[in-house]
């Protein structure tokens, strides 16, 4: 049996990130939870929609992804997660880290989760100034014709 993912974000990113998933992972739609967190939510409720989330993902062992550490999605999310032995907690969800989550979703937890954690952080990198994974530049004058309109 596969691990879950519970996507905790601020509304609407948990599900947004749930479908960019979904479009790349269609048979993961039972594995993965989001629960978009609306502003005017009351911590409380928050935490008992991700318990409600937690079981209707069968009780399996569940990697959280929380938007951003500190803020309320996360620390519902670390409220849910503590003490829990098979639930494993990472802020800082992006697409690149669900990804990977979602690839080893059928190894041990804490293996899925290092993986996740590995994902979100090679999936970041520096692209404005240089050259893309070690490209070589082109020089300014050698665009392709088909590059511009006509």
């Amino acid at each position: 049996m596969n691990n879950a993912v519970l996507l905790i974000a601020h509304a609407p990113l948990a599900s947004a990130l749930r479908e960019a998933a979904l479009h790349v992972f269609a048979d993961a739609a039972g594995d993965i939870a989001a629960l978009d967190v609306q502003a005017s939510a009351a911590p409380e409720d928050t935490l008992a929609q991700a318990h409600a989330a937690q079981a209707q993902l069968g009780g399996r062992p569940l990697l959280v992804l929380a938007d951003c550490f500190g803020a309320t999605p996360c620390n519902v999310a670390q409220r849910l997660v503590a003490g829990a032995p098979d639930l494993r907690l990472i802020a800082g969800a992006s697409l690149p880290m669900l990804l990977r989550a979602v690839t080893y979703r059928s190894q041990p937890l804490d293996e899925m989760a290092q993986r996740a954690l590995a994902g979100g952080v090679q999936g970041a990198m520096p692209l404005g100034g240089g050259a893309p994974q070690n490209q070589p530049r082109r020089a300014p004058n050698d665009q392709e014709r088909h590059d511009h309109q006509q």
